[in-house]
């Protein structure tokens, strides 16, 4: 990787902060945008902006057309057999609300969810694939079994074994901990939840971006995630469903887009995937993720996924590794810092929360952030959206690094450098 090319990308990375340069640490929360992302949206506005498979007028078949080749692009990238399983969304919290709902609604006895089934649910677990199944069972009565995690920060199967029943309908777990960063067995849960009957779901928010995902080799039913966490703009999510199970679940959303047709009396649904995309969907969003090519003209939009292929999806997981152990590594030569994560940074994505002790007690989470932000740093601080993972620290929040592709060695210096003097000089 030519980590100094790949930055020069990145308008955004030029600005600065508090009369600093930015060093931008929050990749987690969402990434920047490269200057062909940015072409792409002014591009699909100025010359493709139509809705989709509305309109019979030139400009609206072509933005048709590159609306499924998004989706025929997403499909190879997470290795699903066709563009039929790829459902775009708003983000994986929409992608994961629509399985939530669907399946509670759905009339198929061999899918949907009853009173007294049971999901699994790990206790490292984003709000995302938290809340949507605790409405769930305040409407519908279904159990929720939480595991915990082992000392290495991850999941273990046998808790999972441990905890599935004949009753267990569902089993979520996060490809990656949005707090720890540390990396699920996740095909080894999803065999144990197929073995039992359950189906299985991964929130794949911080493991797409960041290292090769194939979903059909991971085995898993449903699988989501941001575009907005890998170079996209905010707005635009993927869905990914075993297509003979969107086939049986009925739509999320009801509106126009989504259906084959429609009386005073009933509605019939529209094929796949357009029975879960109602409404007008985001299509710049959608080509500014997947990449499409005009089909009269020839002219190539590139998406985020065609950038983060150019580099190799192995090489942006190899960087982000070294990026992550060269991070610890300084960090735990700093005295009174609490870092939570374990030993071997092969087994992590570029995240790393921490927390600042003083007097034996935790500094508040945002007085480090905001410390860091007068030196230009941007990162995230508080309960990352898991409180009952961050709770089980004994903290209210931590703070947390998060690194990409144009980040490097010599920014994890200078935050290294202002952490200590903030430790030294500015905490009473």
């Amino acid at each position: 990787m030519d980590v100094s090319k790949i930055r020069n990308d990145f308008p955004f990375l030029n600005q600065k902060v508090s009369g600093k340069r930015i060093i931008y640490f929050d990749n987690a929360a969402t990434t920047q945008k490269p200057v062909q992302i940015l072409n792409t949206i002014s591009k699909y506005y100025e010359k493709y902006n139509a809705a989709v498979s509305r309109s019979t007028h030139e400009i609206s078949n072509t933005a048709t057309a590159m609306y499924r080749q998004a989706h025929e692009n997403v499909a190879r990238f997470i290795g699903a057999k066709n563009y039929r399983e790829i459902v775009f969304v708003r983000n994986s919290t929409e992608a994961i609300n629509l399985v939530c709902y669907s399946l509670a609604f759905c009339t198929d006895k061999t899918i949907g969810f009853s009173s007294g089934d049971e999901i699994i649910i790990p206790l490292l677990e984003h709000h995302s694939d938290l809340v949507p199944w605790q409405r769930l069972k305040e409407l519908f009565g279904v159990t929720i079994n939480v595991v915990g995690i082992n000392d290495r920060g991850t999941v273990d199967p046998d808790d999972i074994r441990k905890h599935i029943t004949a009753k267990t309908r569902l089993v979520c777990c996060a490809h990656v901990s949005n707090v720890l960063g540390t990396i699920n067995p996740v095909k080894e849960i999803g065999r144990i939840a197929h073995d039992a009957g359950a189906l299985f779901l991964v929130d794949g928010t911080q493991s797409a971006p960041h290292m090769p995902v194939k979903v059909h080799d991971i085995d898993c039913d449903f699988f989501a995630f941001s575009g907005h966490k890998m170079l996209a703009p905010l707005g635009i999510g993927v869905l990914y469903g075993e297509k003979e199970l969107l086939g049986k679940m009925p739509p999320f959303l009801s509106g126009g887009g989504m259906i084959a047709d429609v009386t005073l009396d009933c509605a019939t649904w529209n094929e796949l995937p357009w029975k879960f995309e109602a409404g007008t969907p985001e299509v710049c969003g959608a080509i500014a993720l997947g990449g499409a090519t005009d089909p009269n003209t020839g002219e190539v939009l590139e998406g985020a996924i065609d950038y983060l292929g150019k580099i190799g999806m192995e090489n942006v997981f190899i960087y982000e590794t070294e990026l992550a152990g060269y991070a610890l590594e300084r960090l735990r030569t700093i005295d009174g810092i609490i870092v939570y994560a374990p030993a071997e940074s092969a087994s992590r994505c570029g995240i790393i929360s921490f927390n600042v002790i003083k007097d034996k007690e935790v500094v508040s989470p945002n007085i480090i952030a905001n410390f860091l932000n007068d030196d230009g740093i941007a990162v995230r601080a508080g309960g990352l959206c898991a409180f009952p993972l961050t709770r089980s620290f004994n903290a209210g929040g931590v703070v947390r690094v998060s690194f990409y592709i144009y980040n490097t060695t010599h920014e994890i210096d200078s935050f290294i450098d202002s952490l200590t003097s903030i430790i030294s000089k500015k905490i009473i």
